[in-house]
């Protein structure tokens, strides 16, 4: 099969795209997680602005991993929401959280 030139320079701009495509959804959900993060923050009593304390990077480093990984996102939308209540048990962030709202009242 012989490709022409038109043909490759097609193929170049369509994975282009793609690759394009592919980063831009990375990125929205990258935005998401770091919205319920703050939310999250917000929610267990702790200032959001801590995530960007110098001490605190590799803590929040790992809390974001997490986050952008984490199964439970509308779970945890509708929490943060309000339109669910109790503790929550679904974050598996819950423990990390904990210790910092410990950490900032014995401060």
């Amino acid at each position: 099969m012989d490709f022409t030139w038109t043909q490759m320079g097609t193929a170049l701009v369509l994975v282009a795209i793609a690759g394009i495509g592919v980063w831009a959804y990375i990125d929205y959900l990258h935005a998401g997680s770091e919205l319920r993060l703050q939310g999250m923050l917000r929610r267990m009593g702790l200032d959001p602005q801590m995530a960007s304390q110098q001490d605190l990077q590799e803590t929040f480093r790992a809390i974001r991993s997490v986050c952008r990984n984490c199964q439970a996102e509308d779970v945890c939308e509708r929490w943060l929401d309000g339109k669910l209540s109790g503790a929550n048990r679904f974050c598996p962030n819950r423990k990390v959280f904990r210790e910092l709202a410990e950490r900032a009242r014995a401060a």
